[in-house]
């Protein structure tokens, strides 16, 4: 008799579990997959930085050159690049996903850095596109990092910039996001995220198509800069390491974020390949 009520306990249990195991499990599966077909449907650019190159990961496959002789160095997923300040950096070609399609409503620039002065006082060039009409750009100058985006053509964004502090050999991520904007400037369009979070917002407005070009590590053709224009070229080089760049025509969110950014949470042991490389792969990126 007490063998018999053991197995109609155990049979009632069992349900309970796979009820609680399957209650948990297929939320987490569902957001993967909506993730994985909003992200890979507005890929423009993943530079990882692993093959030693600036090789374009996406199925767009639009490969960057290098300029100088950036190094390939250990980074805070994988490989990175590391630039000198005086004449490293990459450039792009013109490309629809980049700067030749749109109007973009919607963009996500975003990138782990590494600076090794942030007190300087000189602009220290991320990531640039667009030049004195049009554009977007990420750079350091005195302990703080800046985003910024501009179109003073199509409906006179004179443009917005914003800061947040940040440290010397210290590894950082940093995001510019163009959030359901429109033909017009209106406030909290362009978002700065640093380290996973929310750090500011200002006024902006869609990114129309420019033939200017598009670079990281130093401004390739003009761009400009909270202070004022920069009209120079091959100018403002980047002095510290670079990592994982991605250009989303698309808004990411805090999860997208999240996701990113855990290898942050776990320096500086820099055993960290597998945290975005099982983002990339959850999205499906080819």
């Amino acid at each position: 008799m007490n063998h018999i009520l053991r197995q109609y306990k155990n049979f009632r249990i069992l349900p309970m579990l796979l009820l609680y195991f399957f209650s948990f499990m297929i939320p987490i599966l569902i957001t993967l997959q909506v993730d994985a077909q909003q992200d890979e449907e507005t890929v423009a650019i993943v530079i990882t930085f692993e093959d030693g190159f600036a090789t374009d990961s996406s199925k767009n496959k639009i490969n960057g050159t290098i300029v100088g002789n950036p190094e390939t160095v250990d980074g805070i997923v994988g490989k990175a690049m590391q630039f000198d300040g005086e004449g490293d950096g990459i450039k792009f070609p013109d490309n629809e996903h980049i700067n030749t399609g749109g109007p973009y409503t919607d963009r996500t620039v975003a990138t782990f850095f590494k600076c090794f002065d942030t007190s300087k006082t000189e602009k220290q060039l991320i990531f640039q596109e667009g030049g004195l009409n049009k554009g977007l750009t990420v750079y350091v100058q005195s302990g703080k990092v800046y985003v910024g985006g501009w179109n003073r053509t199509n409906y006179n964004w004179d443009g917005s910039w914003m800061s947040a502090n940040i440290k010397s050999n210290r590894w950082h991520h940093v995001a510019l996001v163009l959030r359901n904007t429109t033909n017009k400037v209106e406030d909290d369009k362009l978002e700065l995220w640093l380290d996973g979070d929310l750090a500011d917002t200002e006024s902006g407005g869609q990114l129309y198509s420019h033939t200017n070009d598009t670079s990281i590590g130093y401004v390739l053709q003009k761009t400009i800069y909270h202070d004022g224009e920069n009209e120079g070229t091959n100018v403002d080089w980047f002095e510290g390491i670079i990592d994982e760049v991605i250009v989303y025509n698309s808004a990411f969110e805090d999860a997208d974020f999240a996701k990113i950014t855990q290898p942050l949470s776990v320096e500086p042991n820099q055993k960290l390949t597998t945290t975005w490389g099982s983002l990339k792969n959850s999205q499906s990126v080819k």
